[in-house]
């Protein structure tokens, strides 16, 4: 995959065309060899001008892949080792994320093929660590061409009617024949379904320090990502989202339709940061609520294989460095810390004795 690293600013092609004069004379000399003008070759087209702007929409592009690459990093082992917790939630998955261009808007089209070469096709933009399509070697920057024989949609609506033709067939088989085109070869592979939750793993392009859960994904921000000093503590919070929606409390506080309009416009380039002032329309979750998801984050944890241990340190830090009197900040959305920190403590007590008695870790 052609990744954007700098530009420089195009160079036009300047061809030379060599014009022939014939001196004036009274007649051609006897012996004289007739010219034959040598064809033209058509000029090259111009250099595409990547202006000052269209480098900043690619490389901005290319930092939030970055980003994103991350979070289906660490949420990989989460997602996959807790199939059996997630209830109605569990999925057969592919394991891989995949646009075109026209899935980023205006300016940002035209970046998408300066950063990534991405085009008309539906390009790999992100492989789940673990998956099938990971065991498969699929990549991100591979453009897909078909499913098990089926073509796979082009164009400005392919994004939103690929499911269409993915969904019936990872639910009726154990694998997928994918075709796919890298280094402008065909290639063919075998893509086992991977049985892991369900839940999309999203980065939010904000800078407030959130994280949100509506149920079916979860949502980091930018913000949140640069508060969190390591890929554990950003574990700590995707598991804390994956508990909530697995035990359904973004329907119970009637939050699925307010928080899923927020992530929806984080998960734009540019999203309408008025809808973050003040609160955003989130009402504060209940303390029983944040301590049984908290609990259930750390068996999630624990059983992806991460070290739980810091998490409440993790957790205390947040709430001192942005208390519940932040607005539109994680711990105003959660206050309840001292009920969490309980919750989390009687876990992790639950969870070393169990490993001690090599029991099952399950709450």
């Amino acid at each position: 995959m052609a990744r954007f690293t700098g530009l420089l600013p195009a160079v036009p092609v300047i061809c030379l065309a060599l014009m022939l004069s014939a001196c004036e004379t009274t007649g051609p000399a006897p012996d004289a060899t007739p010219t034959v003008p040598m064809p033209q070759q058509p000029a090259e087209p111009p250099a595409r001008a990547v202006t000052p702007r269209m480098a900043a929409a690619a490389e901005a592009l290319t930092k939030m892949a970055s980003l994103q690459e991350r979070l289906y990093r660490i949420a990989a082992p989460i997602l996959i080792n807790n199939a059996d917790l997630c209830k109605s939630s569990t999925r057969n998955l592919l394991g891989f994320t995949a646009r075109n261009r026209y899935w980023y808007p205006g300016e940002y089209n035209e970046a998408a093929q300066i950063a990534f070469d991405m085009g008309e096709r539906l390009q790999v933009t992100g492989v789940l660590a673990g998956s099938g399509a990971a065991r498969a070697g699929l990549r991100r920057g591979d453009n897909l061409i078909s499913a098990s024989g089926k073509t796979l949609p082009v164009g400005p609506s392919a994004s939103s009617t690929v499911g269409s033709v993915f969904g019936p067939l990872v639910a009726k088989q154990a694998s997928l024949a994918l075709q796919i085109e890298r280094d402008d070869k065909t290639r063919e592979l075998t893509v086992p379904v991977t049985r892991a939750c369900g839940f999309v793993i999203e980065l939010g392009n904000a800078d407030n320090i959130n994280s949100y859960a509506d149920g079916s994904r979860v949502m980091v921000t930018r913000g949140m990502l640069q508060f969190a000093r390591n890929d554990e503590e950003v574990a700590y919070l995707l598991a804390k989202g994956m508990a909530h929606n697995i035990l359904g409390h973004a329907t119970a506080q009637r939050h699925v339709g307010t928080i899923g309009s927020i992530i929806d416009n984080l998960t734009n380039v540019r999203p309408d940061t008025s809808m973050l002032i003040g609160s955003g329309g989130i009402k504060a979750m209940p303390a029983e609520l944040d301590a049984a998801a908290d609990h259930l984050s750390m068996y999630l944890l624990a059983r992806a294989g991460v070290n739980i241990h810091g998490a409440a340190p993790f957790w205390k830090r947040l709430a001192a460095a942005y208390p519940a009197t932040v607005l539109n900040g994680y711990v105003a959305n959660h206050p309840a810390t001292a009920a969490r920190l309980a919750a989390i403590d009687k876990a992790t007590a639950d969870i070393k004795a169990k490993q001690a008695a090599k029991k099952p870790i399950a709450p």
